[in-house]
């Protein structure tokens, strides 16, 4: 019988170099095909230019942001937006409004940190 639960390893969130802050809600091998976190940038903060080596989903949960994708021009994103990042893209996303810009991140296959590439 296939295991139908995996329990969360670690759920602190932690700041990471792209200047942003992470909680993993899922990220296990036992589990290669999808990774879930939950992303947090603060006001007036941009991430820092990257690409990844998995495709990505962001779910914009609330705040306001700016998104830049493969180098085009930026475009407004708001809780309920999907941003759709293929694998090797260029991205960053600023955070213009006066609360933290919090969203759900999808990666398929799930996330290392070998899949990302900064670009800066």
């Amino acid at each position: 019988m296939q295991k139908s639960l995996i329990r969360a390893k670690n759920t602190s969130e932690f700041a990471t170099r792209e200047r942003c802050f992470i909680t993993e809600i899922l990220n296990d091998p036992a589990e290669p095909k999808v990774s879930l976190a939950r992303c947090r940038v603060s006001p007036g903060v941009t991430t820092e230019l990257h690409s990844l080596a998995v495709d990505e989903w962001y779910i914009i949960e609330s705040g306001e942001g700016q998104m830049e994708t493969a180098g085009n021009a930026a475009f407004a994103v708001g809780p309920g937006d999907t941003v759709v990042i293929p694998r090797g893209t260029s991205q960053r996303i600023h955070n213009s409004g006066t609360s933290d810009l919090v969203f759900e991140c999808i990666c398929t296959p799930r996330f290392n940190p070998q899949d990302y590439q900064p670009l800066e």
